[in-house]
């Protein structure tokens, strides 16, 4: 099945806007759903530069180490957590077996730039290994790549859950409202993409799924980048009051980024 273009144009604005929407609630938490969209606190994070590397990396052809590094080596003070910090400074980066959710935050535009399900799979295991070649790591990077290509190719959310559930083994049944109350802050992939992938589900549009993402009071930046890049994929729209503010927030050469690449998704990578 083809991939919708105009809808995949949307992912990584998808993914960034849910991180600068999280970012004011990653430590002050909130446990509900009308919170402030955007604070004086709203931000980019490490969620947006790294998102916007492995983008850059697939636009460019160039190494998915080389050029997280490079990225965010330019912006050093986004929020970078203690490995990945060393792992960006050092000269021989080597992967250190992480299991943590940044495998699937920054894995947005493979979900756009892939044209099989097997290249999903192949460039999202490659992004995470990088440094979170933990299985569950790579898992998480995975699960959130393919659901991103399943929506870009029409699949129900019904089909995207029972393809998740089968591959990764997920359990996707549970409900946002038996989970959000007693979920607290997790940065492994195994007890925050899984939930990040229930908001998606039970959204009914883009502003719903972040804002379910955001108010399990959890990693909420994060867990909103990876909700928002699938939400954005599936329903093929962002706010304008959301998307135009997000874009002002962001520096002339992550916009860059972006629109170059989405020129080459509608150029069909030919």
């Amino acid at each position: 099945m083809e991939k919708a273009i105009n809808k995949a144009k949307l992912v990584l604005p998808g993914a960034v806007c849910g991180d600068i929407i999280g970012s004011a609630y990653e430590w002050y938490r909130v446990k509900y759903t009308d919170f402030d969209i955007f604070t004086p606190q709203s931000r980019f994070t490490d969620d947006t530069v790294c998102s916007i590397a492995i983008a850059d990396a697939l636009l460019r052809g160039k190494p998915f180490d080389t050029n997280l590094q490079s990225w965010c080596r330019k912006y050093p003070a986004a929020g970078y957590g203690g490995y990945f910090r060393r792992w960006i400074q050092s000269s021989t980066p080597k992967p250190y077996n992480s299991w943590g959710n940044g495998s699937a935050m920054r894995v947005s535009s493979i979900g756009a730039y892939a044209e099989s399900i097997d290249e999903v799979l192949q460039l999202a295991e490659a992004s995470a290994a990088v440094t979170h070649n933990h299985p569950e790591g790579i898992k998480g990077a995975q699960a959130t790549a393919l659901a991103i290509y399943l929506a870009l190719t029409g699949c129900s959310k019904k089909e995207i859950k029972q393809s998740l559930e089968s591959r990764f083994g997920y359990d996707l049944s549970r409900s946002y409202c038996a989970i959000q109350p007693e979920y607290s802050f997790e940065v492994s992939c195994q007890k925050s993409v899984p939930e990040a992938i229930i908001a998606f589900l039970e959204g009914w549009d883009y502003e719903s799924v972040v804002r379910m993402a955001v108010a399990y009071g959890g990693d909420a930046d994060t867990q909103a980048a990876i909700a928002g890049g699938i939400a954005a994929a599936y329903y093929g729209e962002i706010p304008e009051s959301i998307l135009n503010v997000c874009m002002t927030i962001l520096p002339n050469d992550m916009k860059m980024v972006i629109n170059n690449f989405n020129v080459l998704l509608e150029s069909g990578r030919k």
